[in-house]
């Protein structure tokens, strides 16, 4: 059973515990889970539970941000009547190279409008995206590894 699932049936059994099972109890009881974890996470073998949980937290709001700023960008560029957008391809290189760390990126990278994931190379080195505005493709390689690729490195650690 994963540390999750330990912290899941925690939250639970601390809203039992409190005689009412409503989302201010599990709530209560999925934190003081994921603080009994990071304190015994060592004996069970994982130490980083609590700062990886944040991590993916951290994660999904940050690809929520950039969901609407990358949406409101292409909705403005749209609805112009001269398009702003300069469409390349831009090679990405890769730090990640587990499978699902880069399925991750590439699937974050495509579901953010005005990218869109192509391909990886053989060898796991590279990942090739599209972007609507490559007109600074040192800036878009930057942005990718500095953002997603950053915070996919800090939940899987």
């Amino acid at each position: 059973m994963t540390l999750f699932a330990i912290n899941l049936v925690l939250a639970l059994l601390w809203a039992m515990a409190n005689g009412e099972v409503t989302l201010l109890t599990l709530s209560s009881g999925f934190l003081v889970g994921m603080l009994v974890l990071h304190l015994v996470g060592p004996v069970l073998g994982d130490s980083r539970y609590a700062l990886r949980f944040l991590g993916a937290i951290g994660l999904i709001v940050f690809f929520l941000r950039e969901l609407v700023l990358s949406s409101v960008r292409v909705a403005i560029d749209v609805l112009r009547p001269a398009f702003t957008m300069r469409p390349a391809f831009i090679q990405v290189p890769l730090d990640v190279q587990d499978d699902v760390q880069i399925t991750m990126l590439a699937n974050l990278v495509s579901l953010t409008p005005g990218t869109l994931s192509v391909d990886v190379s053989d060898d796991k080195s590279n990942l090739y995206v599209h972007a609507m505005y490559g007109d600074d493709p040192d800036a878009e390689v930057k942005r990718i590894k500095h953002s997603f690729e950053r915070r996919i490195q800090e939940v899987f650690r």
